[in-house]
């Protein structure tokens, strides 16, 4: 299943995607309260001039490194080595879910920054509550799967990595995570083959697929869960791909550029860059 959230006549409601047509879900809530509630099945009803908007606003955002292509390409970039301690950690740091934007919203861009950049991720979305989960275990406990553009202010990063305390103002801002354009329900995904491509301005810029990643979800999971409760409506980002980021092509975005990312089986998640003040 796909479900989505869209907006229509001033409201945003859960709903169904099948193909290119919008189906109402049947159900007053948003979509963490959806996930609550074991995505019941209601009456759908096609929807017309249904507008798509980011799927869920998180309840947190965390975002991982799993790809070691993408690091070995942009820690090169950054005159950095990956640490040993990658291999053994699936480190992360936490976004704000009030920063989400989604499909075909314009990617803004902060005033601080001469050098924006995108990141393609797949991200998993967590639908059922568990602490101390075995990585065994994981998939049970994810809701499914969608697409995660992190964009990032590259010069800014620059600045702040050194210091030691992870990314702080280079990926902080309104409109910095977006997310979209539908959740993929595990049965019809395999988190472990999916082929994730960038393309900007029609020109594909990055292609790889998440069985390149090291670190899995499910080890993501076990690791997080560790003492803490994770809940419906989290959201977990892989890290970029191998070639998802212009850093490792030393290649930026510019206002008015068109990315889309897309991810197989769960679609195209398109957005506009926005002017530089």
């Amino acid at each position: 299943m796909k479900y989505v959230t869209y907006e229509h006549s001033g409201r945003q409601r859960v709903g169904i995607l099948d193909g290119n047509q919008v189906l109402d879900a049947g159900f007053d809530g948003d979509m963490i309260a959806f996930i609550e509630a074991g995505a019941p099945a209601g009456t759908t009803v096609p929807v017309q001039g249904a507008r798509l908007r980011a799927p869920l606003r998180p309840r947190t955002l965390r975002d991982f490194l799993a790809f070691e292509g993408h690091l070995k390409n942009a820690y090169r970039n950054l005159g950095r080595d990956i640490p040993p301690e990658w291999y053994e950690v699936p480190a992360f740091y936490k976004g704000l879910p009030d920063t989400v934007i989604g499909p075909d919203e314009e990617i803004p861009w902060p005033s601080y920054t001469a050098q924006l950049d995108h990141e393609l991720e797949l991200a998993a979305v967590i639908g059922t509550p568990g602490r101390n989960i075995a990585a065994s275990e994981a998939a049970g406990h994810i809701f499914g799967y969608t697409i995660w553009n992190d964009i990032s202010a590259r010069d800014v990063q620059r600045r702040e990595l050194p210091i030691g305390m992870g990314p702080g103002k280079a990926k902080d801002w309104d409109g910095s995570n977006i997310l979209g354009p539908c959740i993929v329900t595990p049965d019809e995904l395999d988190p472990g083959g999916v082929r994730l491509t960038v393309r900007v301005n029609g020109e594909e810029w990055g292609s790889d697929t998440t069985a390149n990643m090291h670190h899995t979800f499910a080890a993501m999971i076990e690791y997080i869960s560790q003492d803490l409760t994770l809940r419906p409506g989290e959201v977990l980002g892989s890290g970029t791909a191998a070639g998802g980021s212009g850093l490792e092509l030393d290649r930026w975005i510019q206002s008015g550029d068109v990315i889309e990312m897309e991810a197989e089986g769960i679609g195209v998640l398109r957005n506009t860059v926005g002017a530089r003040p």
